[in-house]
């Protein structure tokens, strides 16, 4: 890599890291970067994945004050984010991507909507306080289970995916549910890491330059997610959300 390439890196990573604390999408940053200084898609996929790790971990730490009295749920989840995430890195690894590509533009569009429409959805669903523990506790582990697959293969919105799941599920307010997605975005990354090092060609001269910039972005990130008012908040996922959906549309009907 040239000093452009790693200025390139630098600078993607610090606002993806951001975004991934705030409302999640950050790999459409650090992705076509990848993809600009050379390296072939999936590779860039992988190292991308390997690269917002540590971007993660510092949200985690960032919001972790919001994390109160979420423990007992945090671990309950863990193990659904763990499993699912090993099975989106194996169907990377193991099956075309194009079925997937398809599908990933209404995903996250659906998650976007989801969450700006959560109020009105919720009438039809019901409030989660109306929910018996055994059926929060079941749908969550299924929402938490199924973004982690999508977050193992690609996980481009994977938080805003967990923020409109999750909040139509947990009678919460909206940054300890942010503070929770998180959590699992972190966990799901930590598989990754992992399955990819072992099993993917992974770029580490890029991850070495990506990688520290992403821990600046998102602990900043985090700290000023904690200090959004909720509509505010809520607004920035929302269209963050919509524009990456639109964006996956165009790579994948259009591009």
């Amino acid at each position: 890599m040239d000093l452009t390439h790693i200025l390139l890196l630098v600078a993607a990573g610090v606002a993806a890291g951001a975004v991934n604390a705030i409302a999640g999408g950050g790999s459409l940053i650090t992705f076509p970067a990848l993809i600009a200084t050379g390296l072939p898609s999936i590779d860039a996929n992988v190292t991308n994945s390997v690269s917002v790790f540590p971007g993660y971990v510092s949200s985690v730490a960032g919001s972790r004050a919001d994390l109160a009295g979420q423990g007992s749920r945090v671990r309950r989840a863990l193990v659904a984010a763990a499993l699912g995430s090993v099975a989106g890195c194996a169907l990377l690894l193991l099956t075309p991507a194009r079925a997937f590509e398809v599908v990933v533009p209404f995903l996250v569009l659906g998650a976007a909507a989801t969450l700006a429409f959560q109020e009105r959805l919720r009438g039809l669903v019901g409030h989660p306080r109306a929910m018996s523990p055994r059926r929060a506790a079941i749908t969550l582990q299924l929402v938490v289970f199924v973004g982690a697959i999508y977050g193992g293969y690609f996980g481009a919105a994977l938080g805003v995916m967990y923020v409109a799941a999750l909040a139509l599920i947990l009678d919460e307010p909206l940054k300890r549910i942010n503070a929770l997605k998180n959590v699992l975005s972190a966990t799901v990354g930590l598989v990754t890491v992992l399955v990819f090092a072992l099993f993917a060609d992974v770029n580490w001269a890029a991850v070495l330059t990506l990688a520290p910039a992403t821990v600046v972005g998102g602990y900043a990130g985090a700290r000023l997610a904690r200090r959004m008012p909720a509509h505010i908040l809520r607004y920035v996922i929302v269209t963050f959300g919509t524009a990456i959906g639109l964006v996956l549309f165009y790579r994948a009907f259009l591009g």
